[in-house]
């Protein structure tokens, strides 16, 4: 059993020991003042922390105290201004250039002691000081600021290169196109147009990431139906209408790869307006589905409903340029590739994140 808690002090002298016993028990600085801010009290830590000695500091005025060094605007305006007011005030900064400390920031927080059996009054007033704290916050400050700044030069650059390369590839695509008219031969005019699609998928790519604020990664859906409908007006005449369409969800994909499925989409779109639709029809129709699975994986469909046959895309065969660009950019993408002949060509991609199962052609 634990000693019975005394429940009065048995005198003044007591109830000073007390007192001072909690005031040097506190960690931080603190001072014990009379109504006209002479020091009553003062803990170790005060001595210690300003390099004064208690000869000096008792029963002197605060603002005298180390040749005047508390004589500072803002602490005034705390103990004569506020405190009487509030009573108390906490997280009140001053920033002071002590002698023998340098430059510090302090956080004072006060209290006004009014007793019930006494017209006297004291106050409490302790220091903390945050000028390490201060520092570390301003040089968080001024490294986010830093790094704000690169983020934006970063942007401005990447948006500088983004709009040189599109300039680029248009001229590219123009050089190609005029090319294309100027030679006699229908087969190099022909190889001359199937340059320009496969630059104008890029092109489209880089057009999609500009207008999508430069990100790494892009929304197939839109991107598709954005290069099917620019490939439309490219190569698609009025003598032979097809309808090109584009069913995708909302999935997302590496800029990188994007450009990759960008070129196997045009060069399937090259042989399905080459060969699928040798004679007009009025229901001739090419099917770009794309759908996103987890961790990754993704598959992506081209399909036509043209006469069913059309350049060799299996791996095994060699065919023109085209399924030469093909089957490269698939094994790229570490996809695996299904070719169907059954009414129209249908052009299955399949892409696996864990793993890459074989498919029969």
């Amino acid at each position: 059993m634990f000693p019975p808690m005394p429940t009065s002090l048995q005198g003044i002298e007591d109830a000073q020991t007390l007192a001072q016993a909690i005031v040097d028990t506190i960690h931080e600085p603190l001072l014990v003042l009379d109504a006209q801010f002479h020091v009553l009290a003062a803990s170790r830590s005060f001595y210690a922390t300003f390099q004064v000695d208690p000869e000096h500091t008792m029963g002197r005025p605060l603002y005298s105290l180390g040749d005047g060094q508390w004589n500072i605007p803002a602490l005034r305006l705390l103990l004569e201004t506020i405190i009487p007011e509030r009573t108390s005030m906490d997280g009140f900064e001053v920033e002071h250039d002590f002698p023998g400390l340098g430059a510090r920031t302090m956080l004072l927080n006060a209290r006004k002691v009014i007793y019930e059996r006494s017209a006297n009054t004291t106050i409490l007033l302790a220091f903390t000081d945050i000028t390490a704290r201060r520092v570390i916050e301003r040089e968080r400050e001024e490294l986010l600021e830093r790094t704000e700044e690169l983020l934006t030069q970063q942007q401005t650059l990447l948006q500088e290169m983004q709009h040189r390369v599109a300039n680029s590839l248009q001229i590219i695509a123009s050089i190609l196109m005029i090319k294309a008219r100027a030679v006699a031969s229908e087969e190099t005019r022909q190889h001359l147009r199937d340059a320009h699609q496969r630059v104008m998928s890029v092109a489209e790519v880089q057009a999609h990431l500009h207008a999508s604020g430069g990100v790494d990664r892009i929304e197939v859906g839109g991107y598709l139906t954005k290069l099917c409908g620019s490939l439309a007006k490219s190569m698609i005449g009025e003598d032979q209408p097809i309808e090109l369409k584009v069913v995708a969800d909302h999935s997302q994909i590496g800029s990188d790869k994007a450009v990759s499925i960008g070129l196997i989409v045009t060069e399937l779109m090259i042989n399905a307006v080459k060969y699928a639709f040798p004679t007009p029809r009025g229901d001739a129709r090419v099917l770009i589905t794309f759908f996103g699975g987890e961790d990754d994986s993704w598959s992506l469909t081209v399909a036509d409903n043209g006469i069913g046959k059309i350049a060799d895309l299996s791996p095994s065969k060699h065919g023109g340029l085209g399924t030469v660009i093909v089957d490269a950019l698939v094994k790229q993408l570490g996809a695996t590739m299904k070719v169907q002949s059954v009414n129209g060509v249908t052009v299955s991609i399949d892409h696996a994140a864990t793993a890459l199962l074989p498919q029969a052609a």
